[in-house]
């Protein structure tokens, strides 16, 4: 279809005939008319009706119209924008989980915004929404985290969805505490060593098909007894930091996270499970300068932080 005949319809749709639109678009009136016919043809619809009265859109015609409007309106906006000199923005959106090796890789990407105009969206949130945000919410990278054993779940998923996906990192969990937890100055700590205290979890696991209450109670370990479900990474840190009888399970952490917080981390000897995080994006899209050196970003972080206590 022919963006300027597109144009040329909704001028004679304007005008009520081919004469008056001919005058206003500067073109010869047959020229005009063959256009008209061209593109009815392209659509395999009858635009206008023809008659002595002028051109009269047909409830075809009206539909067409409508969003041909509509489409050479946000044409004029582009052009307008650019004929203006006004920059282009720098823009970025990444969907991650709460996991401090990423945000400290964020933070060292930020370094990299030297434009006048940009825009950078960071999301925290669980595995489900960001698979939602990919797909449906403008977010254009996503990385998903989720247990090795749940891997078959969520690669069908990625399949299905039309997502491309790449493991970034694999790790195990260690246990986040106060440096005043009894629990810090044991020689090693066990699963039985967690049974008085509090586990603090997030409050959104997720695993495709499987309901929340059952991914909940395979966290680690599931013999837990006193849970305490919280959305926000910072408010974790603060319990943790306030209260010495709570822990957590999480990937591991930058120590000037650690020292900043007054928290220690510490390796659990019964602990086998992997996890996973696997950055996502849609297969129709094609990274841009400022993805990759976020994805290097996160890439340098994980070696940093991680590749120590993997196994």
């Amino acid at each position: 279809m022919n963006i300027l005949h597109m144009k040329y319809a909704a001028e004679v749709a304007k005008a009520g005939s081919i004469n008056k639109a001919s005058e206003i678009l500067l073109i010869a009136q047959p020229n005009l008319s063959r256009s008209i016919k061209e593109l009815e043809a392209d659509l395999g619809i009858t635009i206008f009706d023809r008659s002595a009265k002028g051109m009269v859109l047909t409830p075809e015609g009206e539909e067409f119209i409508n969003y041909a409007n509509a489409i050479l309106k946000q044409i004029n906006s582009v052009e307008q924008l650019y004929k203006n000199g006004v920059p282009i923005k720098q823009r970025f959106s990444v969907s991650v989980p709460r996991a401090t090796y990423i945000s400290e890789a964020f933070a060292q990407f930020s370094k990299n915004i030297t434009s006048d105009t940009a825009e950078l969206f960071y999301k925290e949130t669980n595995s489900s929404r960001t698979i939602k945000n990919v797909l449906s919410d403008g977010y254009k990278l996503g990385i998903v985290r989720y247990a090795e054993n749940y891997d078959k779940y969520f690669k069908s998923m990625f399949d299905e969805k039309g997502l491309t996906y790449e493991m970034i990192a694999e790790f195990r969990y260690v246990i986040l505490m106060s440096k005043d937890s009894p629990l810090a100055s044991l020689p090693e700590i066990h699963f039985s060593d967690l049974d008085h205290y509090i586990s603090i979890a997030h409050a959104d696991p997720y695993v495709p098909t499987l309901p929340t209450a059952q991914v909940r109670r395979e966290e680690l370990p599931d013999t837990v007894t006193r849970r305490i479900f919280i959305f926000e990474r910072a408010s974790q840190f603060d319990i943790l930091s306030e209260n010495p009888q709570t822990y957590m399970w999480v990937s591991p952490i930058p120590p000037q996270t650690l020292e900043r917080y007054g928290l220690t981390q510490r390796i659990c000897c019964d602990n086998e499970r992997l996890y996973k995080d696997f950055l996502i994006y849609r297969n129709d899209y094609k990274l841009t300068k400022l993805d990759k050196q976020f994805i290097t970003e996160v890439c340098m972080s994980k070696r940093k932080y991680l590749e120590d206590i993997l196994f």
